[in-house]
């Protein structure tokens, strides 16, 4: 899977990241964006990037190997793989695509970073949707190793394979999805603690600091190194059935958004962005805590094998 030629149509924040981690594997990419602004800024934001991971002395080789470019269908001409990587907008993905399958070569794949949006919806209109598969990075591309690889009912079992060891060979931890379903596995496990997490402090059991506390000073700290599953083994499928036959039955169950939540945000508490949300913050607080992250996942990948 070397020396590729991949295009990603998307210099934003997820874009410039999936570019990054293509380019740093040897690929030449080809980046497009309709806004002029942002496909100025992809070099600057790259070259960030690397410099808060320790790559510096590699930023001028990954610069090197990225070409920016105004028209979509020279971004793709001769791409053996393309990602989209626009906003959350269902109609505008499938606009995307639909040009994508008019200007890429026939046997290119076609990928989609999506982390809400269907993939068979964002593709339901191509003839040739035997190459077309999702791709989930995570934020920020480079420094969270997962990629969820979806497949539709047309996707091709080649598609799946070609992808999974392109992203493998780019160093990034794949896993595949085989079916389409809302949000994938990652964000159905995330949204599920949210749910509970939201219910606790809704329902009056301890306040939102009492959630995140629990969280980060007890299993979280092992999640990174023993999934759930592998938890469960541990601790004995036995005893995790007790523990289920006394707990399942009161948690938060709704299939709809928490009325808390929902109140949260007629108040204009949206979170960091508007000064506070279950926390107050300012913008201080708010940038710190997003340091925070990055140092910890900067040390994380020096530390871990992926």
């Amino acid at each position: 899977m070397e020396n590729q030629r991949v295009a990603v149509i998307g210099a934003g924040l997820m874009g410039h990241g999936i570019a990054l981690c293509l380019a740093r594997a040897g690929h030449a990419v080809a980046v497009h964006d309709p806004v002029a602004a942002s496909l100025d800024a992809l070099g600057d934001r790259i070259a960030e990037s690397m410099a808060l991971i320790g790559e510096s002395e590699q930023i001028a080789a990954v610069l090197a190997r990225i070409e920016a470019t105004d028209s979509l269908d020279k971004a793709v001409a001769d791409a053996t793989f393309v990602t989209e990587a626009a906003p959350e907008n269902l109609a505008l993905k499938q606009e995307i695509f639909a040009r994508l399958e008019r200007a890429a070569p026939r046997d290119a794949i076609l990928a989609s970073n999506t982390s809400v949006l269907p993939i068979t919806a964002i593709t339901a209109q191509m003839t040739t949707g035997d190459r077309a598969v999702g791709t989930h990075w995570w934020n920020p591309p480079h420094l969270i190793p997962l990629v969820e690889v979806i497949r539709t009912k047309a996707t091709s079992q080649a598609t799946v394979a070609t992808t999974m060891s392109l992203l493998a060979d780019a160093g990034k931890s794949p896993v595949r999805v085989e079916k389409d379903v809302p949000g994938f596995i990652g964000n159905r496990l995330q949204h599920a603690l949210w749910r509970e997490a939201i219910s606790l402090v809704e329902h009056g059991i301890c306040d939102a600091a009492a959630v995140d506390t629990v969280i980060k000073a007890s299993f979280g700290r092992r999640l990174a190194v023993l999934g759930p599953l592998e938890n469960a083994d541990l601790i004995g499928l036995d005893l995790t059935r007790a523990i289920h036959e006394n707990v399942l039955a009161d948690l938060e169950a709704s299939p709809a958004p928490s009325p808390y939540l929902t109140d949260l945000i007629a108040q204009g508490r949206l979170g960091m962005k508007a000064g506070s949300g279950f926390h107050e913050w300012t913008e201080q607080d708010a940038d710190a805590a997003r340091q925070r992250v990055a140092r910890h996942l900067v040390q994380l990948n020096r530390t871990m094998p992926r």
